[in-house]
């Protein structure tokens, strides 16, 4: 029997770049997930009998709300849900699961990399037939929904037993509970040399993963243990848990500083490597080396032809603007397209439907291909993989060759968690003042180019998507990028890029932050971060 229950809106279910996140306790109020997942329904046009595949990274209240949404799939007349067992799909999974079943699209339960746990973080995205995020147009009008909903639909009938495998039907709907590994696994098995990978495991190299008590912990376990046959223990934190077993699930070095100890050490691993709570990003650490995002997106898309699935080449690479050039370089290189798009994976999204791009990736240890329409992070790995196995080279002497022949782009990316909203916003007003006066001061050796605030154009549906990021270009090829992230839940995080392009091979074994210190100093003049926040240094240096 199917309910329409009144209800009244919230003023605050604004999507951000990948859905809506807030705390679980937010989450909790009286149909407030209800009103966020009837608003997806109502903007909507076309799904009546079609399947919706529903799925998340298995933190607190992940359960409850995957009820709540099969319920309302079948009043609002889906004609079948597709849920991974335990209710657990990983973000890049449950792209893949939409369109090798060709589902009509997916409501996604997770908060990324964020905190779980009762008073932690929660989400809801919904992601389109193609796979991927929905694009600003629907979100725009899910929003519009948020502010005048007035009731919604939910059918009344039992919790469907999500840790059981099978179908069933009820309300008229088909409820398919499915493992969420294995199509997943298959694919990557298409996609990678898995022989050549085992034969390198067995000959002894040394593999250690983190999951982080995150969603990708089934997924490696079976992959890379199963399948490829590192041993018993390789894949750590494997046990996805509500609250990630108390650890903050973003594969960085301060969250997983255990394993970077580890990987610099004397009797380091081969290769180690770490995912977060959704299963979309990934961090690369070679035995002494830590491979920074914007590398390892530069190095996979010069080697991706060692791979099977991308053995004709690649089309073209895309990069988020805040994401170093060093894909760039490739791409000049292999005479192909190359892409700066905002921030949000959504982005990448037409360029892959085109063809315009293949391999694509973001400085927030986000990579991935057309494989899907979501970044990918166990897909990282084991395209780094396959290329250590086919090259039969250390990580540090792959990197190290990939400097020397497309020269080294320092990075860092410097956190400012939890500003309050109005400083951040207010400094943010005052960069933009500035802009016109900058080009062509000098701040020491750095004499500012450019300064502007980013636009994209996009080249496929010539959509135009401002006010994404300020630029401060300097003679010589470095810049400063500030931007406020769009993926906390509380306060906001202010994010500053600095990045110096390095030709000269002798110039290539420096610290990073000695490398950029210059840079960091005059963005921090510029931007006047001490006083307008009031913090003398930031939250998380990456």
């Amino acid at each position: 029997m199917n309910k329409t229950v009144p209800t009244k809106p919230y003023p605050d279910q604004k999507p951000g770049t990948s859905g809506l996140r807030k705390k679980v306790p937010v989450f909790q109020q009286q149909d407030y997930a209800e009103n966020f997942i009837q608003s997806i329904f109502d903007s909507l046009e076309g799904y009546q009998g079609k399947c919706l595949v529903i799925g998340g990274d298995g933190r607190y209240y992940n359960r409850e709300v995957i009820q709540k949404a099969i319920k309302m799939a079948a009043a609002n007349g889906f004609g079948k849900v597709m849920v991974g067992k335990g209710g657990i799909l990983s973000t890049p999974a449950a792209s893949h699961i939409i369109r090798k079943y060709k589902a009509f699209g997916g409501i996604i339960l997770s908060a990324s990399h964020n905190p779980g746990g009762p008073t932690e973080d929660f989400g809801i995205k919904y992601n389109i037939g193609n796979g991927g995020p929905a694009p600003e147009k629907i979100t725009d009008a899910i929003f519009a929904r948020t502010k005048v909903i007035d009731s919604y639909k939910i059918a009344d009938f039992a919790d469907i037993n999500l840790d059981v495998i099978g179908k069933q039907t009820i309300a008229g709907m088909i409820v398919s509970v499915i493992d969420p590994v294995e199509d997943y696994a298959a694919l990557m098995e298409e996609l990678f040399d898995f022989g050549a990978i085992r034969n390198m495991i067995s000959l002894g190299f040394r593999i250690c993963f983190d999951a982080m008590s995150a969603v990708t912990g089934p997924y490696a376990k079976e992959i890379l243990e199963i399948r490829l046959g590192a041993p018993n223990g390789s894949v750590r934190n494997f046990m996805p848990l509500p609250d990630f077993g108390g650890h903050h699930p973003d594969p960085n070095l301060v969250h997983a500083k255990e394993l970077y100890d580890e990987m610099m050490g004397e009797d380091a691993p081969d290769f180690g490597a770490a995912s977060d709570g959704d299963g979309d990003r990934n961090l690369i650490i070679g035995k002494g080396i830590f491979v920074t995002p914007s590398d390892s997106l530069a190095i996979l898309a010069a080697n991706a032809n060692l791979a099977p699935g991308y053995s004709a080449g690649i089309a073209g690479i895309a990069r988020s603007m805040p994401t170093s050039g060093a894909s760039d370089r490739v791409a000049e290189k292999l005479g192909i397209g190359s892409y700066e798009t905002p921030t949000g994976w959504k982005f990448f999204g037409n360029l892959l439907d085109a063809g315009l791009a293949t391999i694509c990736g973001e400085e927030s240890a986000g990579t991935g291909s057309n494989h899907v329409r979501e970044k990918d992070g166990l897909w990282a790995v084991l395209l780094w993989l396959n290329i250590l196995a086919v090259r039969g080279e250390s990580v540090a002497d792959i990197v190290h060759q990939h400097w020397a022949a497309y020269g080294r782009n320092y990075y860092s990316r410097h956190d400012y968690e939890g500003v309050d909203t109005d400083a951040a916003n207010g400094l943010v007003e005052a960069l933009r003042e500035k802009l016109g006066s900058l080009p062509g001061t000098a701040f020491g050796d750095l004499t500012v180019a450019a300064a502007d605030d980013f636009a994209y154009h996009d080249p496929v549906d010539k959509s135009v998507s401002k006010n994404q990021g300020i630029r401060i270009l300097f003679e010589g090829g470095s810049r400063v990028v500030f931007r406020l992230s769009g993926t906390g839940t509380s306060g906001a995080t202010l994010r500053v890029y600095i990045e110096r392009y390095e030709p000269d091979p002798n110039r290539h074994g420096l610290e990073t932050q000695d490398a950029l210190a210059d840079l960091i100093a005059v963005a921090e003049t510029i931007a006047d971060i001490r006083s307008r926040t009031g913090r003398d240094t930031p939250s998380v240096i990456t």
